[in-house]
């Protein structure tokens, strides 16, 4: 492997700008690319490039243009057909065109560890009009959560309870899909005692290998806090990496895939799957010796990875938004940064609206309960205003 590489960064918000500053430690040179102007990734990269990326034509003119070695998806809405061209040219698209495809909508990645992997899932069901979604949740049972098959974020997620609330998450998930979709799935609810995070690390050519479990917790289908080390028995984590390693062998390729699960008394449930690093694994950056974006890099150009050592327990807390503004400015960080052992990112989006993640607070401490208090501590004590 030589270095620099030319890599070209397909979404460019706060994990594409943690990304971009690991590729250019190493002295890669990256092309961020996003639908809007001075996205976070922008702000830090050697070049960038404003299209939409569901354009087969706009993705043609900029890889054209930039010729980069690798294509790096860090979002969904993608024209995912694309990728399979540009791979055919000889650019490595991380982790493969198919792997990108088959996750870039929720029904693809269910089918795949469902029907062809035999992977345990909550039971689901698809509909593409008010008159399915009635009658497949019905078919499942309340509650239910209704998710667009392609959305970002938890965008569009709802808990429907009874029947008389269909209509509402119908309208919701199409307001929160992403992309041409206009499809939802409808799931099982699973009664978890966890929901997890495996970052689990494919490699071209070593073993696949696992960061300690990451707890976290959601809020309108939106990661609020993560922790690590997730709470979790030796014999669940056993199933969990099973599970991640088949799926993520079917997909191919290398990279960090963050994979979801649910954990119950008795069960580990696969959930979701992301091909790139995962929000809720932003408590790498410093719980680990090697963040997930190092981590991501490291698997993408083929470089060792000789191990990943936790230095404490380890909390996130996000910082949002609560209004509309163009206007974005911080007070209280210095507050913040008073308690030992917190750090923080923002992360420069040019604008908000309510519930927008506007950063992340980070904690370590003796125990994940201690700290989890210290890092949403951090969180609320920062405030977004205008000028």
């Amino acid at each position: 492997m030589k270095l620099p590489q030319k890599l070209m960064l397909l979404g460019s918000g706060e994990l594409g700008k943690e990304f971009t500053i690991a590729a250019q430690r190493l002295g890669n040179h990256v092309v961020a690319v996003d639908r809007y102007p001075n996205a976070p990734a922008m702000q830090v990269a050697d070049e960038y490039e404003v299209i939409s990326m569901l354009s087969g034509e706009d993705l043609e003119r900029v890889v054209s243009k930039h010729q980069p070695d690798y294509i790096i998806p860090e979002i969904e809405a993608i024209r995912t057909e694309k990728l399979a061209e540009f791979e055919q040219r000889g650019i490595k698209v991380i982790p493969t065109a198919k792997a990108t495809d088959y996750t870039m909508n929720r029904d693809r990645i269910r089918e795949l560890a469902h029907k062809e992997l035999g992977v345990r899932t909550a039971k689901y069901a698809y509909a593409t009009t008010l008159k399915e979604m009635h009658a497949a949740a019905l078919e499942i049972g309340f509650p239910n959560v209704v998710k667009p098959v392609m959305s970002s974020s938890g965008k569009g997620q709802s808990v429907v309870s009874s029947a008389a609330e269909i209509e509402t998450a119908w309208n919701y998930a199409i307001d929160g899909s992403r992309g041409d979709s206009q499809k939802v799935i409808i799931e099982e609810f699973i009664n978890f005692e966890i929901e997890i995070t495996l970052l689990t690390i494919k490699q071209w050519n070593a073993p696949t290998i696992f960061c300690p479990p990451i707890g976290h917790r959601q809020e309108r289908g939106d990661y609020q806090e993560s922790w690590q080390p997730a709470e979790i028995t030796p014999a669940q984590l056993v199933s969990a990496q099973a599970i991640a390693t088949t799926v993520t062998n079917a997909l191919g390729g290398a990279g960090i895939f963050g994979v979801e699960f649910f954990i119950t008394a008795d069960e580990v449930i696969f959930s979701e799957l992301s091909p790139r690093p995962h929000d809720t694994g932003m408590v790498t950056l410093i719980s680990q010796n090697l963040n997930e974006f190092e981590l991501h890099l490291r698997a993408i150009l083929g470089l060792p990875i000789p191990n990943i050592i936790q230095y404490a327990p380890s909390a996130s807390a996000v910082i949002l938004a609560i209004k509309n503004s163009d206007e974005i400015y911080f007070t209280g960080v210095d507050r913040a940064l008073e308690i030992p052992d917190v750090d923080i990112r923002l992360f420069g989006k040019p604008d908000s609206r309510p519930y927008r993640r506007m950063g992340v607070a980070l904690a370590k401490a003796e125990t994940t309960q201690l700290a989890r208090s210290k890092a949403i501590d951090a969180a609320n004590k920062i405030t977004i205003v205008d000028r």
